[in-house]
This record gives C-alpha cells, sequence and structure tokens, in this order.
C-alpha cells in the first residue's frame, strides 16, 4: 500500500524539513518490507481567500486533487481519535490487509479542514490534544509512519 501525505503549507528549509525528511527517508527504506510504500508527499500552499470558510473550502479542492481514486484518507484534527504507536501500526497494516492500494494522510492548514473532508474520510486522529503548527504535526507524522513499520516488522525501535 501507498502511504502518502498532504500538508496545507509548505516547509522551508531548516532544521524542520531536515527531521522530517529523514524519518519519511527511514519509512521509504523500510516500508516495503512490510508491504508499506511511500505515496505522494503533497505540500500546498494555504488559501488566499478572504475567510476561513472558503480558504478550507479550497485547500479541500487541492486535497481531492491529490488524493488517489479510491484511497484512504485519514485526517489529523485535535478533535479526533488518539491512538498509541502500536494501534496505528496495526490501523495502517488493517487497511493495507484489507487490499488498499492508497492511503493519505492530510494535515490541514490554519483554519482546519473543511465539512466535507470529514465526511469522506475513513479515519480522523489526532496527535494529542494540543494544537501543533503543520510543520512539528508534519514531523510527528513522519516519525510515526516510520516507527509503525519497526513495530511491523519487529524491529527493537519500538520499546514498549
Amino acid at each position: 500500500m501507498r502511504v502518502g501525505l498532504f500538508s496545507v503549507g509548505r516547509l522551508k528549509a531548516g532544521p524542520e524539513k531536515e527531521l522530517a525528511a529523514r524519518y519519511i527517508d527511514r519509512f521509504a527504506k523500510a516500508g516495503p518490507a512490510v508491504g508499506l510504500d511511500l505515496g505522494r508527499m503533497a505540500e500546498v500552499g494555504e488559501s488566499r481567500a478572504g475567510n476561513a470558510e472558503t480558504r478550507k473550502r479550497e485547500e479541500a479542492a487541492m486535497l481531492e486533487k491529490a488524493l488517489p481514486d479510491g484511497a484512504v484518507l485519514i485526517l489529523l484534527d485535535e478533535r479526533g481519535k488518539s491512538l498509541d504507536s502500536p494501534a496505528f501500526a496495526d490501523l495502517l497494516a488493517g487497511f493495507r490487509d484489507a487490499g488498499k492500494r492508497d492511503l493519505m494522510i492530510a494535515i490541514g492548514g490554519a483554519d482546519g479542514l473543511d465539512p466535507s473532508l470529514y465526511e469522506r474520510a475513513d479515519a480522523t486522529l489526532c496527535l494529542g490534544k494540543m494544537t501543533w503548527p503543520h510543520q512539528l504535526a508534519r514531523i510527528l507524522l513522519a516519525e510515526q509512519l516510520y516507527r509503525a513499520v519497526t513495530i511491523l516488522s519487529g524491529h527493537p525501535y519500538h520499546r514498549v
């Protein structure tokens, strides 16, 4: 299964981008052994619309364009379900084992995500109850993707 990331907001050169790239690279190298490949990495700028509802709608349209047909969609939202790392690994494995070809995880912009995306989403998860800037959310997500691969492969990176 190809696992892609969609993010509203671009990472500028610097330590955040380097750290996210380091974990994405680890995921890309280790994932194929457990049937998880790196999919599309879509990074879009925030909408310049004059109000939040229009911005969210425009950003949702950009996500829909980046989303492969039939893909599983996971949204990150502070009101989503909180999973520990093994449960996140199991969630990915469950979609993989169900024969899903593509999975996209979406990080919204400053205004959040459009309501239409929640209706379409297969899961809504949180990285904790705190609100994170997209740069840090991307690092946390990248690390959790790599951690999921190590859990699924029995690698000792994840210790209980």
